[in-house]
């Protein structure tokens, strides 16, 4: 996930896993109160992923882009904008254990507002979040491209 405490600018995965329900919902008769639900196998994905942990990989982000095969995962990072963007952009908002506190769409010309508990910002092209199944609550792992 991280290289001795450490983000690097490059190519890596996203293991999308399975997100716990909320307490009482959707939980198995009999299991504790909280207890994370079980989501199968093929409900899992992974997800090419541009880590732009740089200042400038930050500022230059998704821009001039018409559009982005898989996501990039801005760190540190606590809000987005999608001035000068051509496209609309799910965002992810991911605690400091990649843990998605919270997700937004946002169409181009658009400022969102800062995440006080986010430390890194995971943005895709509009509706592909969802049809990867991230929801509030799932975890992310990062695994990093070897150089």
């Amino acid at each position: 996930m991280r290289i001795r405490g450490h983000w690097r600018d490059g190519g890596a995965t996203l293991d999308l896993g399975p997100a716990p329900g909320p307490a009482g919902a959707g939980a198995v008769p009999g299991a504790p109160a909280g207890a994370p639900v079980e989501v199968p196998a093929e409900v899992r994905a992974e997800v090419r992923v541009e880590v732009a942990a740089s200042y400038a990989a930050r500022t230059r982000g998704l821009l001039g882009r018409d559009g982005i095969d898989g996501a990039m995962l801005l760190t540190p990072a606590a809000s987005v904008h999608t001035f000068r963007m051509r496209f609309a952009i799910d965002v992810a908002y991911l605690d400091r254990r990649l843990r998605v506190i919270a997700l937004t769409t946002m169409p181009p010309g658009r400022l969102g507002l800062p995440r006080l508990r986010s430390r890194h910002v995971l943005e895709a092209e509009a509706g592909a979040m969802a049809a990867w199944g991230l929801r509030v609550g799932s975890t992310l792992r990062v695994r990093l491209d070897s150089r």
